[in-house]
């Protein structure tokens, strides 16, 4: 006789990007056992992956983690998690007025949502004739790419463009060769290019701001907390 299988709860959220309601279930022990591997493994490829794949089997499909914008696979996942094995999650902060302390600070997941800035848009006019249609990072555009690296940084740029405007002609990323584009961002100047990257700073995405009493100096610091890895690590 064949064991009955469990029911699994299942949740609504709105999703960040589009304010679509989205269904969504805790992952499962086998899917838990992925992603426990692949961050054994401290492959960043690894994780990434195991992560997309997670958020597209918890939400039943509905997110393509090679189309989705990161900051809602980030979102979708931080959510599932705190589904799948508790809302509350401990970290340890260090304070930043002497830069050493730390600090241990629960925090809960519920709490903890998407950043937007009333004024961000994907939209960048670098001249009065020229502008800049941007997507948002994908799962695959952050793979192997380090923070401190500038030729990934250009890459991920060059990745994220969608068409440029020049006067009435738009050309479409799929048109442009991959030199085109890297001639043409080298082409921008310093303030051109301050305004792109200014796309990325200002982009939406995971934070939650702490806030903490060093027991050593007895300030009150505020924490920003930002970024996945900065509430699994």
């Amino acid at each position: 006789m064949a064991l009955p299988k469990l029911n699994t709860p299942t949740y609504e959220l709105e999703l960040p990007s589009t304010g679509d309601k989205i269904k969504y279930r805790p992952f499962l022990v086998k899917e838990q056992k992925i992603l426990m591997m692949a961050q054994d493994s401290e492959d960043e490829t690894e994780i990434s992956e195991a992560v997309g794949s997670l958020v597209q089997s918890c939400t039943f499909g509905e997110i393509d983690p090679k189309t989705s914008p990161m900051f809602d696979i980030e979102f979708l996942f931080l959510k599932i998690r705190g589904k799948s094995v508790g809302d509350k999650i401990e970290l340890n902060l260090i304070c930043p007025d002497d830069g050493k302390t730390q600090v241990k600070k629960t925090i809960d997941l519920e709490d903890v949502g998407i950043h937007m800035l009333e004024d961000h848009t994907n939209e960048i006019a670098v001249s009065d004739e020229c502008k800049i249609i941007f997507r948002y990072p994908i799962l695959s555009d952050m793979k192997g790419v380090a923070v401190s690296d500038i030729s990934s940084a250009f890459s991920v740029i060059s990745s994220c463009i969608s068409e440029i405007h020049y006067g009435d002609d738009i050309y479409n990323k799929n048109d442009i060769s991959k030199k085109d584009i890297e001639e043409f961002i080298d082409s921008l100047t310093g303030e051109q290019f301050e305004k792109v990257t200014g796309f990325f700073q200002t982009m939406p995405k995971l934070r939650y701001v702490v806030e903490v009493i060093n027991p050593k100096t007895k300030k009150s610091n505020e924490i920003v907390v930002e970024g996945l890895q900065s509430f699994l690590g």
